[in-house]
C-alpha cells in the first residue's frame, strides 16, 4: 500500500541521505515560512488564531513564532500554520498546487522543541515531510481545488504527521497508521472565495495540529486504514475530482526530490496570480525602455492570458467589477492586483491594506482588465504569462514571461530569500542572527535558537 511505502522511506530517511541541495533548499523554505509568521505578526495578521492557541492549554512545550512563553506542541504547531499562512505569502509547488511549508514546518518546530531534537533531526523531518506533501498533491494536480477543497488542507495533516512520527522516534507501522489517521482529518473548503472570508488562514494550522495529534495518537496504539490513499472511500476517491496514479506518489523516493521543486513567492497573494503580475510588470518596464509612457488615464484594456484551472479561483464572479471585498478577498483578485500593480508600480504586503483596497481609481482600472482563457499543459501555478496593454491611442505594449518568478524554473537564491524574510521582520542583529541560525540548522543542537531569536525580534 503506498501510505505504508511513503512510511518505510520516510523512517528509513536520514540526513546523510538528503542531497546538499535539497537540504539547503529546504532551509530556505524554512527561513521563508518563520519570516512570513513574524511578519504577520507585525502586520496585526492571524491573531484570532494565536489567541486561541494560547488557550487550548496543556504543558509548556514547544513556542508559538514570536512568543516567549511555551505552549502544549499541538498548538503550537496550530498557531504557526495560521501565522505563516496569513499574509499568502508562503511557499507553493506549482506541481501539488500545495503550501508544503506551511504545514510541515509548524509540526517540526513544535514537536523538536518538545523532545529535544537535533537540528540534523529536525531537518530529516522536515524534508520528509515537504517531500511527502509535495507528492500527495501533484498526484492530482487541481484535483483537489475542483471539488471545492484546498489541497493544502487535504494534504497536510498527512505530511505533518510523518514529519511529527519521525521525530517522536516513530518506525514505519506507527507512521503508516499516523498517515492514516490524519487523513480523517482532511478537508478545507474554499468557499471563501465567494465570501471574502479569511478562514484558508486556519487550514495550515488545522493541518500542523492535526498532524502533530495523528502521530501522537498511532504512538499511543491507534490504528489507521494503510489503504487510506488508493482505497475505495480513501483519499483521492472520496475527495479528488481526478484519477490518480498511486504509483506517481512513492516513484524514485530517494532519488527524485519534488521538495526541491517548491516555488516562493515574490508577492503576497495567490500564486495562481503571479505569472500574470510578472507579465504586466514586463510590459510596463519594456514600455519604460522604449520611451513609451504608461499611465492608468491612457489605458483602454489589459488582456492577460490566465490557465483555465485558475480562473474559477483568481478570476471568479464580481473579480473586476467592484472593490474587494476584505484584504482577503484582495488576494484572490487577479483583475484587481493587476490594476494595483499599475498604478502602485509594484505589488506589496501594504497592497493588500484596508485603505489600498478601498481606492475607487484602482477599481476603476481593474474594469479595463479581460481574462482571456488560454490552455495550457503545464499546472496552472507553472503556467506561462501573456499581457497585453492597449492604450488610447491604440498602441499595444507587450509583456510575456515563461513562468512567474520564484518558482522552480526561476528560482530564488539564499540572498532574496534573505532579502525577502528581512522586509516581513525589518532588520537588526537578532534578525541576521535569526538568519544565520534558520540556515545553519543542520549543525544546530535543538531549534531552540530559532523560537528564542524569534521572540526578541517581535520583542
Amino acid at each position: 500500500m503506498t501510505a505504508r511505502r511513503l512510511a518505510e522511506w520516510a523512517a528509513g530517511l536520514t540526513i546523510e541521505a538528503i542531497p546538499e541541495e535539497t537540504r539547503r533548499a529546504a532551509l530556505r523554505h524554512l527561513l521563508d515560512g518563520v519570516g512570513n509568521a513574524i511578519g504577520a505578526r507585525r502586520r496585526g495578521q492571524g491573531g484570532p488564531g494565536l489567541a486561541v492557541a494560547r488557550g487550548l492549554g496543556g504543558p509548556a512545550q514547544a513556542h508559538p513564532l514570536g512568543d516567549s512563553e511555551a505552549i502544549s506542541a499541538p498548538a503550537a504547531a496550530f498557531a504557526n500554520g495560521v501565522l505563516m499562512h496569513a499574509l499568502d505569502f508562503d511557499d507553493t509547488h506549482a506541481g501539488a498546487l500545495v503550501h508544503p511549508t506551511t504545514v510541515v514546518a509548524p509540526a517540526v518546530l513544535a514537536v523538536a522543541e518538545e523532545v529535544g531534537a537535533s537540528g540534523a533531526e529536525a531537518v530529516t523531518a522536515l524534508v520528509a515531510g515537504l517531500e511527502v506533501a509535495c507528492r500527495l498533491g501533484a498526484a492530482a494536480p487541481h484535483g483537489f481545488h475542483a471539488r471545492g477543497l484546498h489541497a493544502t488542507a487535504v494534504v497536510g495533516p498527512l505530511a505533518g504527521a510523518v514529519a511529527a512520527g519521525l521525530l517522536y522516534g516513530e518506525g514505519a507501522d506507527r507512521l503508516t497508521d499516523a498517515i492514516g489517521i490524519a487523513a480523517s482529518s482532511s478537508g478545507g473548503l474554499l468557499e471563501f472565495l465567494d465570501t471574502g472570508a479569511n478562514t484558508k488562514i486556519l487550514h495550515p494550522g488545522n493541518a500542523g495540529f492535526s498532524g502533530v495529534l495523528a502521530a501522537r495518537l498511532a504512538r499511543e496504539g491507534a490504528s489507521g486504514p494503510e489503504s487510506v490513499l488508493e482505497g475505495r472511500r480513501g483519499l483521492y476517491r472520496a475527495l479528488a475530482d481526478r484519477a490518480v496514479d498511486p504509483e506517481s506518489i512513492v516513484a524514485d523516493l530517494g532519488t527524485r526530490w519534488e521538495s526541491s521543486n517548491i516555488g516562493i513567492k515574490p508577492y503576497p497573494s495567490c500564486q495562481l496570480m503571479h505569472a500574470s503580475l510578472d507579465a504586466v510588470a514586463r510590459a510596463l518596464a519594456d514600455a519604460e525602455r522604449h520611451g513609451v509612457e504608461v499611465s492608468s488615464s491612457q489605458i483602454t484594456s489589459i488582456a492577460v492570458d490566465v490557465h483555465p484551472d485558475s480562473v474559477d479561483i483568481v478570476c471568479g464572479p464580481g473579480t473586476g467589477t467592484r472593490s474587494p471585498r476584505s484584504v482577503y478577498d484582495a488576494k484572490f483578485d487577479l483583475p484587481w492586483s493587476v490594476a494595483a500593480l499599475v498604478h502602485d508600480g509594484a505589488v506589496t504586503v501594504d497592497t493588500y491594506g484596508a485603505e489600498s483596497i478601498a481606492r475607487p481609481e484602482v477599481a476603476t482600472t481593474a474594469a479595463l482588465v479581460e481574462i482571456v482563457p488560454v490552455p495550457d499543459d503545464r499546472p496552472a501555478a507553472d503556467a506561462a504569462g501573456r499581457a497585453v496593454i492597449t492604450l488610447a491611442d491604440s498602441t499595444r505594449v507587450v509583456g510575456e514571461v515563461p513562468c512567474s518568478r520564484g518558482t522552480s524554473g526561476q528560482p530564488m537564491d539564499d540572498a532574496a530569500v534573505a532579502e525577502k524574510f528581512r522586509g516581513n521582520t525589518g532588520a537588526g542583529d537578532a534578525v541576521d542572527a535569526l538568519v544565520e541560525a534558520v540556515l545553519g540548522l543542520c549543525d544546530a543542537t535543538s531549534v531552540k535558537a530559532i523560537t528564542s531569536l524569534a521572540a526578541a525580534v517581535v520583542g
